[in-house]
């Protein structure tokens, strides 16, 4: 293989037990953060999915997209042009179709599909099933010829099940679009920019009047801008408004907004250009990627950021030097009264950040340095710590350095104490599988990642809640994947790993069949490779972890891998969680007959269950037990009398169980 491309704790406060199955911690880290920070998520989950639906502005001919996609099996291609959403109105052109299902057997996927890859599984898709196929950051034609091979399979896979999907066009190879694909294309056009803005602006409780949103300057915005930076523009309203430094009125903060996505750019080049010293610059650089911090804990940083790039104390003293208040007065920096920094104007700091590293790409890898260090400062609150995280990973994202990103993931999650899962690490690699451009990178880096040699826990604990919270909600299959390479590594980690994966599989059916598929293909290596594959099978098909009802022919299949090996201790606890399951539900008697059956008569096997059995029912005389026990006991009598019988058709003599062996 190369590569293939459920809990969620929501914003959790505490440890958290999410039903039945084992409790995970997890700290600092929840699936709204990116919303609580302005960062607009990738993921397709259905709360996230309702957001979007408050928020959204129909393109023009979405209506015509809508209609088609109505009938089952059908497909429905859009191409339109960057920036006018044409990811959003895929995602509720699926979302409008219906409710996702609650009950496992009859749960609706709502599922994206890795854009490229080469070893997917199959789709498999069911009757109402949904799915995205985003290809509109694909910019060569090999790559865009190969995906459309895959979706030419994919398109008939969902005609015949009956299910929807929808497709977004690269707008840049119009020219290698396959001439099949026209017939369900569906071009869009632009949203009215100005409904966009307003319709973000009253989702945020925002009073105005419509003749505010008239003004000259915010024609060419409403007529050029990408919707993401429409959706910027308001919340930057939103912003000025909250931080109570902006005035009251509502013109006041979009007067703010305005220059914020105007002119701030420019404004930084002539203010680097003016500070000539390594200091200043630092510090301007220091306190754009803490903005809000306390001001001590600005001088440490920015001391450090100092000393990261290798500039020399000055050798005066710092009586003798400007003081550090007259310093940030000179930037535009300013103090408030809880002696917390920043900038005089709306959204300057992100700004200089930008700036930076665009204009000093020599400075990069010192910037990943310091932005480690600085994100374990004492002195940074829970918030500090995260803000110094998404500050750097947009920051490396918008220059096309996702390495650096995973870098300190890497090396925060190295780092982390005692069985704790760094919620620093895990909001950079949250970060980056969200990223439009480089969510298809991170998902590949977390594959060669899991099937590499040594990791540290804190690593496989970081991977391992990513793959829960993150790419299980969108790329549920690749999130299996990457988790049985961390469940069948050693280690307490590993161990939580493997519960986590379990129960994952557990809440879906087809998941835990994709599983059992490929345990079944590893148990039948070399017994020493195929041995943490064939423990995490018995464990899988015991009946802790099957999903309810029970999918009796996933477990025969299962079950016919495991009892085909010798007979070892890992049968035990399998065979002992169907027998006290029976004994308590009748409705899981059907496990006695399908684990004789999937022995397929095999003397070894029966004779190994008849002694499971036997131990279980005990001396004492448990009649619950005894009948159970009896009754499994029956049916590995009838397997045997039919093997037996068999053999005499066809002119043999049952061979003993010595010559089983």
């Amino acid at each position: 293989m190369t590569e293939q491309d459920h809990v969620t704790v929501n914003d959790p406060s505490g440890p958290v037990n999410s039903g039945l199955g084992p409790q995970y911690n997890f700290y600092g880290g929840g699936a709204d953060w990116m919303i609580r920070k302005g960062i607009e998520s990738l993921r397709i989950v259905r709360a996230d999915r309702e957001r979007l639906a408050d928020r959204f502005v129909p393109p023009v001919h979405y209506r015509i997209a809508a209609d088609r996609l109505e009938k089952p099996g059908s497909v429905v291609l859009l191409d339109a042009p960057p920036g006018t959403g044409r990811r959003a109105a895929a995602i509720m052109l699926l979302h409008d179709l219906g409710e996702d299902g609650d009950a496992v057997e009859t749960r609706v996927r709502f599922e994206e599909l890795p854009a490229t890859g080469n070893d997917e599984y199959p789709l498999a898709p069911g009757a109402g099933d949904r799915f995205l196929l985003d290809l509109s950051g694909i910019t060569d034609e090999e790559t865009y010829a190969t995906a459309q091979r895959r979706l030419a399979v994919h398109r008939s896979q969902v005609q015949e099940a009956g299910a929807h999907m929808v497709v977004v066009l690269p707008w840049n190879m119009r020219h290698a679009h396959a001439p099949d694909l026209e017939p369900d294309t569906v071009t869009l056009g632009r949203p009215r920019g100005l409904a966009v803005v307003t319709r973000y602006l009253r989702m945020d409780r925002m009073a105005f009047r419509p003749a505010d949103l008239t003004s000259p300057d915010l024609q060419p915005l409403y007529e050029r801008s990408p919707m993401r930076e429409l959706a910027r523009l308001s919340r930057l309203v939103r912003a000025a408004r909250d931080s109570g430094r902006f005035g009251t009125d509502f013109t006041g903060w979009l007067d703010q907004a305005m220059h914020a996505v105007t002119d701030r750019a420019g404004e930084v080049g002539q203010q680097v250009a003016s500070v000539r010293t390594a200091p200043e610059r630092a510090l301007l650089l220091a306190a754009a990627v803490l903005e809000e911090a306390r001001a001590d804990t600005v001088y440490e940083a920015w001391h450090g950021l100092m000393r990261t790039v290798r500039h020399e104390e000055e050798v005066t003293s710092e009586l003798a030097r400007p003081d550090f208040g007259e310093r940030l007065t000179a930037l535009g920096i300013e103090r408030g009264p809880d002696g917390r920094l920043h900038f005089g104007r709306l959204a300057y700091a992100d700004a200089v950040r930008t700036y930076f590293w665009a204009n000093f790409p020599g400075m990069r890898e010192d910037l990943r340095d310091w932005a480690g260090r600085v994100a374990g400062l004492r002195g940074l609150t829970t918030d500090d710590r995260m803000n110094v995280v998404v500050r750097f990973g947009e920051c490396s994202l918008g220059v096309g350095r996702p390495d650096h990103l995973f870098d300190l993931v890497v090396r925060w999650s190295d780092s982390a104490a005692g069985a704790s899962c760094d919620p620093r690490a895990l909001a950079a690699l949250e970060l980056g599988l969200s990223d439009e451009r480089f969510g298809g990178w991170f998902r590949r880096r977390m594959y060669e990642c899991v099937r590499s040699g040594r990791m540290s826990d804190g690593l496989v604990r970081v991977l391992t809640t990513a793959c829960l919270q993150s790419l299980g909600t969108t790329y549920p299959k690749l999130a299996v994947v990457r988790l049985h390479y961390l469940a069948v590594r050693k280690g307490e980690a590993a161990r939580e790993a493997r519960e986590a994966l379990l129960d994952f599989v557990g809440r879906d059916r087809r998941l835990y069949r994709l599983l059992i598929d490929r345990l079944r293909d590893r148990a039948h290596q070399g017994p020493r490779a195929a041995e943490p594959h064939l423990r995490l099978l018995c464990e899988l098909l015991s009946n802790t972890w099957a999903p309810d009802p029970s999918p009796w022919p996933d477990l025969f299949l299962g079950w016919e891998t495991v009892f085909s090996q010798p007979p070892t201790e890992l049968w035990n606890p399998l065979v002992n969680s169907w027998l006290t399951a029976a004994a308590g539900d009748s409705t899981q008697e059907m496990a006695l007959d399908v684990m004789v059956r999937s022995t397929h008569g095999r003397a070894v096997a029966l004779h190994r269950l008849y002694a499971i059995a036997c131990d279980w029912a005990g001396t004492t005389r448990h009649s619950f037990r005894a009948a159970v026990a009896t009754r499994f006991w029956q049916h590995i009598d009838n397997a045997q009398h039919a093997r037996t019988e068999s053999k005499e058709r066809a002119g043999t003599r049952p061979r003993t169980t010595e010559e089983e062996r």
